[in-house]
Order: C-alpha cells, then structure tokens, then sequence
C-alpha cells in the first residue's frame, strides 16, 4: 500500500542504490519495500513538470509515453513513437527515464523487460 509520506518528496536518491532498480524491475507493481516506495514517490512527485507519465490509448491493452508539460493549461506532449502493449513494459521505460531525470546515471541493461 502507498503510504503519503510528506518527507519522501525530498528523499535523497543515492545512484548506487540499484538494488532498488532490481527490485523494481522484479516487482513493478509491488509490494515494494520502503525504501522503494519513498523513491517512486520521489519520482512521481518531485519537480514542476517534464515528468513522464503514461496516457492510457485502449484501456488495458496499449499506453503512450506523455510527458507533462511545465504549467497548467498546456497540453500533454505525447510521443506517438513510443507504444506499449505491456505495462510492465511500459512501467519499466517511464522508471528507466526518471531514474536518469533524478540521479543523472543511466540504468545499464535498460531495454530488458521486467520479469
């Protein structure tokens, strides 16, 4: 369960930490341990736009990579390129992009899909 802990916004993410990555590419939709709830949230919530998220296409079946833009008002830039018919997939790309956003390293290995 997330649990809204106002202190996980301003988490530290330290770039050697892969061990979360692992378990998130073996477990995306959880549980997750705490550690790694506080580093979804911080990567959910942290910063004004220029998020990646996720813009359901057919529900269930097909996602499209969005990104959300910096104010209100302004339309989602979507990037029709990139489709995904599995959302652990699609999960997994949107968690490779903000790891990078936050720590700056990319996640070697990146276009192996979750488990």
């Amino acid at each position: 369960m997330l649990v809204n802990d106002p202190e996980a916004a301003h988490w530290p993410v330290d770039p050697a930490r892969l061990d979360l990555v692992e378990e998130f590419r073996r477990k995306p939709r959880g549980p997750h341990s705490d550690e790694l709830q506080k580093l979804l949230h911080r990567m959910r919530w942290s910063g004004v736009g220029n998020r990646h998220v996720l813009i359901v296409i057919e529900p269930n079946r097909r996602w499209m990579l969005g990104r959300l833009p910096g104010r209100r008002g302004v339309p989602v830039e979507t990037f029709p390129n990139r489709i995904f018919t599995s959302l652990a997939e699609a999960e997994w790309a949107v968690f490779v992009m903000r790891w990078e956003a936050l720590t700056g390293q990319r996640i070697q290995d990146a276009k192996r899909e979750p488990a």
